[in-house]
């Protein structure tokens, strides 16, 4: 009878366990619900660390779906430069050629004013659930919060890249870390999200880290000086007329 009582505690135990971690694909849609909305407006801050200096890029960006617009507000060199993503093609005006182009193909894996992210970056759908499969491979601490560590897989061939590998707070289901690997698994590029606020019943970074491990330089920060979720976007603003 003990036996079969201990027999009976350890699978309840178990099952226990089991119905505590959620699956891999249940931690994508919860950071897909988390930090994901139909609209937002974003006021930031780009730090970027070159191997002997620094300079600091300021932009608002308004997006809805799968489009958005960025106005670049300082420096002066930079202020008025403007760019628009519409679903999956992308355009730059620069004011001081008075010229709009559209970058595509190898172009996009260029590396936005010198920073440590490409405008493939920039590109990317930030839908994690339908774009990746996902498995639970542990648990670690980060920053004193318990984290589940998820690999990711690509499920097709047109994403920026092919594995990744996230720390997930395991209340809050934001990222707390990422590393990005190419299909060779080679590790491209590594990210940290601190200063978790909360807007709403959301969770959101104050400030990203973004790492690009082919370059020199301490990488580029990520400032998040505004942010509204469901905000009311004005069509021309998402339209290539908004770029003049």
């Amino acid at each position: 009878m003990t036996h079969t009582i201990r027999i009976a505690a350890g699978l309840l135990l178990i099952s226990f366990s089991a119905a505590a971690q959620p699956s891999g694909e249940e931690i994508l849609e919860r950071i897909d619900r988390n930090m994901s909305s139909e609209s937002s407006y974003v006021k930031s801050r780009m730090i970027i660390h070159g191997p002997r200096t620094s300079r600091t890029i300021e932009s608002e960006t308004w997006a809805q779906g799968k489009s958005a617009f960025t106005e670049y507000l300082a420096p002066a060199r930079e202020r008025g430069t403007k760019m628009l993503k519409l679903e999956d093609q992308l355009w730059i005006f620069s004011p001081s050629s008075d010229r709009t182009i559209q970058l595509s193909g190898h172009l996009l894996r260029q590396s936005v004013m010198g920073s440590d992210l490409s405008y493939e970056d920039m590109m990317e759908n930030p839908d994690l659930a339908s774009k990746y499969d996902a498995v639970v491979v542990g648990s670690e601490t980060v920053d004193d919060r318990e984290c589940w560590v998820v690999e990711m897989h690509a499920k097709t061939e047109d994403v920026a890249y092919q594995k990744r590998k996230i720390w997930v707070d395991r209340q809050r289901y934001v990222p707390l870390r990422e590393e990005l690997y190419a299909k060779s698994g080679e590790l491209l590029k590594q990210t940290e999200l601190t200063d978790i606020q909360q807007h709403g019943s959301r969770w959101y970074p104050g400030k990203i880290v973004f790492k690009d491990m082919l370059k020199t330089g301490a990488g580029t920060e990520f400032i998040v000086d505004e942010i509204s979720f469901d905000v009311d976007i004005p069509d021309y603003l998402l339209s290539k007329a908004a770029l003049r």
